[in-house]
């Protein structure tokens, strides 16, 4: 490593919620294209860190892990072709301010928009609506250091492989900057029902989880009646006034003038149907203020959309095994798409997300009890969260995971971006 790299490395620390502390040499944060890929040039070993929001070893190496969030930033609007790229290292908050004023969205956000764009699209972060593809399929173009240095640009349609080039684990290299479709701009107004039941939330699922342009449920899994509340945002252009609660069993969340409506947390977007831009609504949490609790552990499973109410079934079968141990929950719809590597891979999917106590040995003994409640229905593991599945098992319901490790050998014939995660989870052998 060269001279003018060495004074950037630090101490690599922690994820973002203490659970995982990474054991790589060091923390490099180069501050120009130039002196990045000349640090991967020489490294033998390196991995890209983005915004730490990762809970497992995802992201790690026993090398150097670069941060590419001191990048010159950019931000190239193309009104013609309807994209922006920007650079690998932008939170979606960032992002969305800039084209605040441009007459240009997102198609979607994530619950957060403190994660970092490249993260975010390479481990398949995902927000929620039955007409939502997960954000990594908004990327049309990625540039790319690879190990020998070199910066590559690789586009949708123009590359055979590049359904395995965004989200893709960090694989082949470092991204630097990708290329995002957008659309129309759009306001949005959020609602919340409270006191789901179960009954009606398992025979009603579809019609529930498609009430909105993005829906998510609260499930309350120690409670044998209520099943919670849910969370509705709505495009203001498509709002249904005629859409009752009531139908359900469920109520409006109460909204008094000037006060947050019922149950809102202060660091979350507003609620009580008020409308506001995309992106001041799509997030669960405001930009400005701390996302969720950072003590704790996530999650994720996910299971083929027709499965689904019968998955939610068998889950709540053994909810006494894990629920003690649940600070929230959240069922996410998220449509299908053709990416390699994608966990809603052509299939319409529902999102079982299980946040944890920061427990990690007890956590561990209930994995299992819930991956088996599961098996029937083929789940499949958010890429940064927690699960025990077996890697040789989980590869199998990845119809195209040969084809991602061929390409990940092509591109990384060194194997200078491997680590245990992905040999453990993928496959791919170390160097």
């Amino acid at each position: 490593m060269s001279a003018a790299v060495a004074p950037a490395l630090s101490g690599p620390g922690a994820t973002w919620s203490g659970c995982y502390r990474f054991g790589a040499q060091g923390l490099a944060a180069p501050r120009s294209v130039a002196e990045l890929q000349e640090l991967v040039a020489a490294a033998p070993r390196v991995r890209a860190l983005g915004s730490r929001h990762s809970f497992n070893d995802v992201a790690d190496t026993d090398g150097v892990l670069v941060s590419v969030r001191d990048l010159p930033p950019r931000f190239d609007l193309d009104a013609a072709a309807g994209t922006v790229t920007v650079s690998a290292g932008s939170t979606y908050g960032e992002v969305a301010a800039g084209l605040a004023d441009t007459g240009w969205a997102l198609h979607n956000m994530g619950s957060l928009p403190h994660i970092s764009v490249a993260g975010a699209c390479a481990t398949g972060t995902h927000g929620s609506g039955d007409g939502n593809r997960n954000l990594s399929t908004a990327v049309s173009a990625v540039e790319t250091v690879g190990a020998d240095g070199e910066l590559r640009r690789h586009t949708r349609g123009d590359d055979p492989g590049f359904g395995g080039r965004v989200l893709a684990l960090g694989a082949h290299g470092v991204v630097t900057a990708v290329t995002l479709d957008l659309v129309p701009a759009f306001d949005v107004r959020q609602d919340v029902w409270f006191d789901l039941s179960w009954p009606a939330l398992l025979e009603n699922l579809d019609a529930i989880m498609g009430a909105a342009f993005s829906v998510s449920v609260m499930p309350r899994w120690g409670d044998p009646q209520v099943a919670g509340k849910v969370w509705l945002k709505s495009r203001t252009d498509a709002w249904d006034p005629a859409l009752d609660p009531a139908a359900f069993g469920a109520r409006w969340a109460r909204t008094d003038a000037g006060e947050l409506a019922e149950g809102q947390n202060p660091n979350q977007t507003v609620q009580g149907g008020v409308p506001g831009p995309w992106w001041q609504r799509l997030p669960h949490f405001r930009p400005d203020a701390s996302p969720s609790r950072g003590d704790e552990i996530q999650t994720e499973y996910f299971v083929d959309r027709a499965d689904a109410a019968d998955a939610l079934r068998a889950l709540r079968a053994v909810a006494e095994r894990f629920a003690p141990l649940v600070l929230v929950s959240e069922l996410r719809s998220v449509a299908a798409d053709t990416l390699w590597l994608s966990p809603s891979h052509g299939r319409e999917s529902l999102g079982i997300h299980l946040t944890w106590r920061n427990s990690p040995a007890e956590v561990l003994e209930v994995l299992p009890v819930v991956e088996a409640a599961l098996e029937p229905f083929a789940p499949r593991p958010h890429w940064g969260k927690w699960f025990t599945l077996d890697g040789d098992a989980l590869r199998s319901s990845y119809p195209r995971a040969a084809d991602f490790r061929a390409l990940a050998e092509e591109s990384d014939p060194g194997r200078t971006f491997r680590n245990g995660y992905l040999e453990r989870v993928l496959g791919l052998p170390q160097a």
